[in-house]
C-alpha cells in the first residue's frame, strides 16, 4: 500500500488522467502491448462495503468490494469480484464488511487498473485478479468463482464507487464499528497510519487452489557390495564374534554397507524402511499448512522445491506445442505427464511466477482484433531460480520444454495454463 500511495499521490491531475489511460488500455488488451511493468497490489485490507455491479457500471456483473489498507489508512482499493449473477448472493454473503482480504505476491495477481484520489487526499486504487479463481473465507462455507466480464460499459466512468457512494459506505462502516467490541490498532483509521504489525485476522477471504496428487519417490537401487567382502549366512545373521571384525550386511538387506570399526547391521533394522519414513522433499503441488493462528492464505504457488532435470532426461511424457493446449483442456492431462515446446513472450515476471504469452509472427494488433492468441501460460519456478524479465522471449523444445500441471479453458476461450521449471539451469 505504501508503494502506490507513493506512486500515485504525487502525480498531478494531467499526470493522473495519462496513467489511467494507459492503465485501462493494457486491461482492455489484455495486457498485450505493455510498455514497463504491470503495477499490481499485494498487502492486507478490510472490507468496508460491497455492492453488485449492474449496467450502469464498468463490469456489468459480479461484486466490488471498497477496502482499507490495514497498514496504512492513506489508501483504499476497490477489488473487483466478476462472477455470473446466479452468485452474487452467495458472494454478498462472503464478502462482509471486516473481512480482511489478503493479497500475496506468490500466489495473487490483482493488476491495478485505475487509480485516483478521494475528497481527503487518499489514494483508490481499482484493481482486477488476472487469474479468475474460486474462494472460500478461512471460518465459513460455500464457495464462489470469478468469471471474466463479458462486457464493459466505458462511459460509466471510474471509480467503481462515486464519491457520494464512498463518503456513505466508510459512514455505515463507522456505525457498525462502534456498535462492536475492537481491539486498539486491529483497524485502519482514514487518515492515521497505525504503528506496529497488525495483528492476524480471526477471519479472511482466501482462493482455493486444487491440489494435484504428490509424486510418490523412486525407491533407491541396492548398491553393489564392497569388493573383497563375504556376506554372512543368512542363518548366522544375529551371531557374531565380540572381536570380529566387522563384515558387509546380508543380502536380504542390501540398502546399507558396514562401515571401518562399526558393527554390523542386522535384519531387525532395514535401511529401506527408514527411507520410507524420511520426511519428503516439500512440493509446490500440495497446500501450503496454515499457522497457528490461522489467518495465513492457503496457497500451492511456487517458490518450493520439486525434482528437476538435466536436458533430455525427464520422464517420458507426451510433448505438446501452444496450438495443442485446447485439445489438452478439453479432454485433460489424463494421468500422464504432458510437456510444453514453443517461443513465448514475458508479460509479466515476480519472485517465482512469470505470465508467458505464444509468440506469433502475426502483428499484435492484427491478434488483438482477430481475438487470436488466447493463451496464457503461468509458469512457477523452484526456489533459487530467476524467471525471466517481462518483455523477452523464452524458447523450449523437446529437450528443454515446461512441464504443464493443469489447463483452465474459459467461456470466453481464453485459456489458462499452470506449468512449472523442471530444467536444471
Amino acid at each position: 500500500p505504501k508503494q502506490l500511495h507513493d506512486r500515485y499521490a504525487p502525480l498531478g491531475e494531467a499526470e493522473l488522467s495519462k496513467a489511467n489511460s494507459e492503465l485501462a488500455r493494457n486491461y482492455i488488451r489484455n495486457f498485450q502491448q505493455v510498455h514497463g511493468l504491470v503495477p499490481y497490489v499485494v498487502g492486507r485490507f478490510r472490507i468496508i462495503d460491497v455492492h453488485p455491479l449492474g449496467a450502469a457500471d464498468v463490469f456489468t456483473s459480479g461484486m466490488v468490494a471498497l477496502a482499507a489498507a490495514i497498514d496504512n489508512g492513506e489508501v483504499l482499493l476497490e477489488h473487483v469480484y466478476p462472477a455470473d449473477r446466479r452468485d452474487i448472493p452467495l458472494m454478498r454473503q462472503t464478502l462482509a464488511p471486516g473481512l480482511e482480504i489478503k493479497l500475496e505476491r506468490t500466489h495473487d495477481i490483482s493488476a491495478v487498473i485505475h487509480a485516483d484520489r478521494s475528497a481527503d487526499g487518499r489514494v483508490l486504487i481499482t484493481a482486477m485478479p488476472l487469474l479468475y479463481g474460486t474462494y472460500t473465507i478461512t471460518r465459513g462455507t460455500g464457495t464462489f468463482t470469478l468469471e471474466p466480464p463479458l462486457d464493459l460499459n466505458l462511459a460509466a466512468g471510474w471509480p467503481l464507487f462515486k464519491r457520494e457512494e464512498l463518503r456513505v459506505a466508510e459512514d455505515r462502516y463507522a456505525q457498525l464499528r462502534q456498535s462492536e467490541p475492537t481491539s486498539p490498532g486491529t483497524i485502519a483509521i482514514p487518515g492515521i497510519t497505525p504503528s506496529g504489525t497488525p495483528p492476524p485476522s480471526d477471519n479472511l477471504l482466501v482462493q482455493v487452489q486444487q491440489a494435484l496428487p504428490i509424486e510418490t519417490p523412486a525407491s533407491m537401487p541396492p548398491p553393489l557390495p564392497l569388493k573383497g567382502t563375504k556376506p554372512l549366512p543368512a542363518r548366522k545373521a544375529g551371531k557374531i564374534a565380540k572381536n570380529q571384525k566387522p563384515t558387509a550386511a546380508p543380502s536380504i538387506t542390501p540398502i546399507q554397507v558396514a562401515k571401518m570399526n562399526s558393527p554390523a547391521p542386522t535384519l531387525s533394522t532395514p535401511p529401506l524402511q527408514k527411507f520410507k519414513e524420511s520426511s519428503p522433499a516439500p512440493n509446490p503441488s500440495a497446500p501450503a499448512a496454515l499457522p497457528a493462528d490461522g489467518a495465513a492464505l492457503a496457497s500451492t504457488a511456487g517458490g518450493g522445491n520439486w525434482k528437476t532435470y538435466a536436458p533430455g532426461k525427464m520422464p517420458i511424457g507426451r510433448l505438446v506445442a501452444p496450438a495443442d493446449l485446447g485439445e489438452v483442456a478439453d479432454r485433460g492431462l489424463t494421468g500422464e505427464r504432458t510437456y510444453l515446446k514453443g517461443q513465448f513472450v514475458v508479460n509479466f515476471a515476480d519472485a517465482n511466477k512469470a505470465v508467458l504469452r505464444p509468440r506469433s509472427r502475426m502483428p499484435d494488433s492484427v491478434m488483438f482484433l482477430t481475438g487470436g492468441n488466447s493463451v496464457r501460460i503461468i509458469v512457477e519456478y523452484p526456489t533459487g531460480y530467476v524467471p525471466p524479465k517481462p518483455g523477452s522471449v523464452v524458447s523450449r523444445d523437446e529437450v528443454r520444454p515446461l512441464e504443464v500441471t493443469e489447463v483452465r479453458k474459459q467461456e470466453d476461450g481464453q485459456l489458462n495454463v499452470f506449468a512449472r521449471e523442471i530444467m536444471q539451469p
